[in-house]
């Protein structure tokens, strides 16, 4: 049987990227957009908070979670911003993942 229950880890990167997301983005959300910009000292926010490598593993800088903390960290970013998500997608899945391979 699939255990559906998201261990500590998983809750703590939930809420992790919602503090994140909450703080440095979520404020500028509806100026950026009718600008049509994108903030890109978010990214440095996600970096300082050790997200942009969530499911890489330790030993190359990442924090060596799965891929549902992915899911997650893409969840809570995508709730305050669907750009923000789109760019940190494409970071982990073309970028980031594409080198570990």
């Amino acid at each position: 049987m699939i255990d559906f229950e998201l261990t500590e880890d998983h809750q703590t990167v939930a809420r992790l990227t919602h503090d994140v997301a909450d703080k440095y983005l979520k404020p500028q959300i509806r100026e950026l957009d009718r600008a049509g910009k994108f903030d890109p000292d978010f990214i440095q926010q996600l970096k300082d908070a050790d997200l942009l490598g969530v499911c890489i593993p330790e030993e190359y800088g990442g924090m060596g979670m799965d891929y549902i903390s992915l899911g997650l960290v893409c969840e809570e970013m995508e709730y305050v911003d669907t750009s923000a998500r789109v760019i940190f997608s494409v970071h982990i899945g073309l970028n980031s993942l594409a080198i570990y391979s």
